[in-house]
C-alpha cells in the first residue's frame, strides 16, 4: 500500500540548479488497462471477496464486515422491510390504488425514503462515508418515483427486477463468451490479471462461481417477476428479503472458500 509523499521538496545541499534526475518525475495517467483493472477488482472488493485475497478465516465476523458490519446489513434490509410492514398496515384492500394512487401509496413509499435520508445523516454525522448511503436513497427514490409515476405499488421493486435482469444477463454472456466475469474480477483483485486463464484448476472454478451468481440474479428474478405481474405486493416484497441477503451471504462464503483453495494450490505448485 502505498501512502502520499511528503509534499515539500528535498533539501539539497548544493547551491547549483537542480538537474533533470533530482526533479520530482509527475506520475503518469493511469492506462485503459489500468483503470479497467481497478475497476475490476474494486468490484470484486465491493462483492466480499476482498477476505479470500487477505487471508481471513471465514467467521461470522469476517462475512458481516465484507457486507458492511450491522450498519451496512440494516442499510440493506430495512427499506424493504419497512415498505413492507407500512404497506401492510395502511394499504385498505377495498381501495383501488388507480383512482387515488399518491394518497393510497404515500405512507409506504415515504417510509423508506425517510429511513434513506436517516442513514445519510447518521453516516455524515459520524463522519463515515456517505456514499453507500447515498447511492441507496437514490435506488430507494427512483423506485419511489416509478411507484407514484404509474400509480403501480408493484412498480416500487422494477428497479430490482432489471438490475436481477442485468446481472444475470451479464454473467452468463460472459461464460458463454469465455471470459466469466467473477474470474476477471477476482484475478486482478488477487494481483492475477487474466494468468487464470491459463490454469486450467483456476478456470473451471471461476466458471462454476459465475454460474452460481448467474443463478442467483436470475432465480431472484424466476421467482420474483411473476408475483410483480400479478401485482401481489406483499409476497413480491418478502420474497426479495428473503432472497436477499439469506441467499447471498451463504453463496460469499462458497465463493470464499472456492476462490482461497484453488489458489493457495497454485501457489504450493510453484
Amino acid at each position: 500500500m502505498t501512502t502520499d509523499a511528503d509534499p515539500r521538496p528535498p533539501e539539497h545541499p548544493s547551491d547549483g540548479p537542480e538537474s533533470p534526475s533530482e526533479k520530482p518525475s509527475e506520475k503518469p495517467p493511469a492506462s485503459v488497462q489500468g483503470a479497467f483493472a481497478e475497476s475490476m477488482a474494486g468490484a470484486a472488493r465491493r462483492a466480499g471477496f476482498a477476505a479470500a485475497t487477505e487471508g481471513e478465516a471465514i467467521s461470522g465476523h469476517a462475512l458481516l464486515a465484507t457486507m458492511g458490519g450491522i450498519r451496512g446489513l440494516v442499510e440493506a434490509v430495512l427499506p424493504g422491510l419497512v415498505f413492507l410492514v407500512t404497506y401492510s398496515l395502511t394499504i385498505d384492500p377495498t381501495t383501488d390504488v388507480a383512482t387515488d394512487p399518491i394518497g393510497t401509496l404515500l405512507p409506504s413509499l415515504i417510509a423508506p425514503l425517510v429511513i434513506g435520508v436517516i442513514f445519510v445523516v447518521l453516516r455524515a454525522v459520524t463522519r463515515q462515508t456517505t456514499t453507500p448511503a447515498i447511492g441507496g436513497l437514490v435506488g430507494t427514490a427512483i423506485s419511489v418515483a416509478l411507484a407514484l409515476f404509474t400509480g403501480k405499488p408493484s412498480d416500487f421493486f422494477l428497479v430490482g427486477l432489471w438490475t436481477n435482469a442485468g446481472y444475470g444477463a451479464a454473467l452468463l454472456i460472459s461464460v458463454l463468451v469465455r471470459w466469466p466475469l467473477i474470474g476477471v474480477a477476482v484475478g486482478f483483485l488477487m494481483g492475477d490479471g487474466v494468468a487464470w486463464r491459463l490454469d486450467a484448476s483456476k478456470r473451471r472454478v471461476m466458471n462454476i462461481l459465475t454460474l452460481c451468481w448467474t443463478g442467483l440474479f436470475l432465480g431472484r428474478l424466476a421467482v420474483q417477476l411473476p408475483l410483480y405481474l400479478a401485482d401481489n405486493v406483499e409476497l413480491l416484497a418478502t420474497t426479495k428479503l428473503l432472497m436477499g441477503i439469506p441467499l447471498y451471504a451463504p453463496l460469499l462464503v462458497v465463493s470464499w472458500l472456492l476462490v482461497r483453495s484453488v489458489y493457495r494450490k497454485a501457489d504450493a505448485a510453484i
